[in-house]
């Protein structure tokens, strides 16, 4: 028979509860982001954040950093469009490297907040922000009216012809259009725009084109 100790000691361990665990409060989430970084310029070396959107392709830091030594780095006085803005980092390293005047372009509502949010935060005056449809706005500008359009369109989607094609009527003879698309562009197809490629690179699934308007 058990002695009286044994018995408070079992009847103590079983009337024994474990500790009661501390209620988890979730916090709450916004949606997904990441950072992208301006390379150059008045604001080099600044990281802005961008949430994360299904088809959202950031232009990556070394077909930006190319681009822009293909450009000359000094973009002042330039007027620019960013036809397909995304997330704007096209548009704002143009900006940061001393262009007059960047409109950027975008159709995503969220996007277009996003944008404003980021051009206020850098007091980039020379920015405006457009939500609309890119070839649209590009074939109402005025011929000849901006120096250079970057334009990034879906890749799975049909744009690139129609926003090349409205891209050359607003840039000058001389004038610039930086492309990116999923495969190269040849030449013939080009030239029937009035455009010829100055330069190529390939990065990873990225084909990068500098073109220019020959006439």
């Amino acid at each position: 028979m058990p002695s009286s100790k044994s018995s408070r000691q079992a009847t103590s361990g079983a009337a024994r509860k474990p500790a009661a665990k501390k209620p988890q409060h979730r916090v709450p989430k916004g949606p997904p982001s990441h950072e992208i970084r301006i390379i150059g310029g008045q604001w080099r070396r600044t990281r802005l954040k961008v949430i994360d959107k299904p088809g959202l392709r950031p232009t990556p830091d070394r077909v930006r950093e190319t681009l822009f030594n293909w450009l000359g780095q000094d973009l002042s006085g330039w007027r620019c469009v960013d036809a397909f803005a995304g997330t704007g980092v096209l548009g704002l390293e143009a900006a940061s490297r001393g262009a007059a005047h960047v409109l950027m372009v975008e159709q995503d509502a969220v996007l277009v907040r996003d944008l404003q949010d980021n051009a206020m935060r850098l007091k980039a005056s020379m920015v405006s922000v457009q939500r609309g449809d890119a070839v649209t706005t590009l074939a109402r500008l005025p011929a000849g009216s901006v120096d250079l359009v970057f334009i990034d369109p879906p890749f799975d989607g049909p744009l690139f012809e129609p926003a090349l094609k409205a891209a050359a009527k607003a840039v000058p003879a001389g004038g610039w259009i930086y492309l990116e698309a999923p495969v190269q562009w040849p030449a013939e197809a080009l030239a029937a725009l009035g455009l010829q490629c100055e330069r190529h690179l390939k990065a990873g699934a990225v084909h990068a084109h500098l073109l220019q308007r020959t006439a």
